[in-house]
């Protein structure tokens, strides 16, 4: 019934539009076409500046209501940068936005049609078209240059002293592993993947996989000041690993490892002051539609002094050794002292 009332309405609206359009051409006739014309042609030009007006006025108020909910400054040392490249970019197109609409609203007002003023066609200028076409070219390759140095910047070799953590998506969670005391990650298999007893496929006949670690609560836990190396992975269908305060995200594709790299510069409790937010947290989220459990695909980033993540290291318990009750326990899960990656295959 709602259905039906909604398309009656709909109707009834074009029906008055339509009367309203045939009552205007038969004022028109009666007072004139040309007189109409011209006082039309001046509604709408101070139409148009008064919708100028507004516009800016309301990306303005926007701006204002909006700022206190942007995100803090970048948690990472490289994030800082990409704060720069879109400050950058978002002053460049506003100049020009602003300058271009200017002038579009400004000669529409300017050079309304009136009984003295006849149109002038104007189809073509080689040198108009050039510098046209030449300018924004140089600026947007200007701007691509610096997007690509940025890119460049975090997805080339860590530093040698970067710390090594594996994330790994999967429908609709982070599966997140550390290295152990020995700082080598073990191989993968992902015909040995058993969500009950071996999430990530680890092969058992390694043994620099006795130590490693799998937070499946998706906490990443992470030093500050220290560089770390992210290798990224998927069990499933294509995820996004999303680091929106550290201004990072990467794919995270089945079969095919990414990585990215990153220095964190303020831990989660500097951040909280920063912010004023007592209840701030980093998030790791998924920023690729994966699924109807999309929504839900969110982590915890936490970023720890060396002390605080060496402690916490100190408490957990190797995958192994937790899938395995019946068996000696593996070597004590404790801070590694180097992190070295070895070579994760993917069979």
């Amino acid at each position: 019934m709602s259905g039906f009332i909604t398309i009656a309405l709909i109707f009834l609206v074009f029906i008055i539009i339509y009367q309203i359009a045939k009552a205007s051409e038969y004022a028109s006739v009666i007072r004139g076409e040309e007189k109409v014309k011209v006082q039309t042609n001046r509604t709408i030009a101070w139409l148009l500046v008064i919708f100028f007006l507004l516009g800016l006025w309301g990306i303005w108020k926007c701006h204002m209501l909006l700022q206190d909910k942007m995100l803090p400054v970048s948690a990472s040392v490289q994030g800082v940068q990409y704060d720069l490249m879109f400050k950058a970019t978002l002053w460049v197109t506003g100049v020009t936005f602003f300058i271009t609409q200017t002038l579009l609203f400004w000669f529409c007002f300017k050079y309304q049609s009136t009984e003295k003023r006849t149109s002038f066609f104007f189809p073509h200028n080689n040198k108009l078209e050039v510098l046209w076409t030449t300018v924004p070219a140089i600026a947007m390759a200007a701007l691509v240059a610096v997007g690509l140095k940025n890119w460049m910047a975090f997805t080339s070799e860590a530093p040698k002293d970067a710390m090594i953590v594996e994330v790994v998506g999967k429908q609709f969670n982070w599966l997140i592993r550390y290295p152990g005391q020995d700082g080598v990650l073990g191989k993968r298999d992902f015909r040995k993947i058993d969500d009950a007893n071996n999430v990530l496929g680890l092969d058992w006949t390694d043994k620099d996989n006795m130590d490693d670690i799998i937070a499946q609560n998706g906490e990443l836990h992470l030093v500050v000041n220290r560089p770390v190396k992210l290798i990224i992975g998927s069990r499933d269908v294509i995820h996004d690993v999303g680091l929106p305060h550290f201004r990072m995200k990467m794919d995270a594709v089945p079969g095919i490892m990414t990585t990215l790299w990153f220095t964190p510069q303020y831990t989660s409790t500097e951040m909280k002051k920063i912010t004023g937010n007592e209840n701030f947290v980093y998030e790791i989220a998924c920023d690729q539609v994966c699924g109807k459990g999309h929504y839900s695909m969110r982590g915890t980033v936490i970023v720890q002094t060396q002390v605080e993540y060496d402690a916490w290291m100190l408490m957990q318990k190797s995958y192994y050794a937790s899938t395995h009750e019946s068996v000696a326990p593996a070597p004590g899960a404790t801070a590694p002292k180097t992190d070295s990656v070895k070579a994760i295959t993917m069979k």
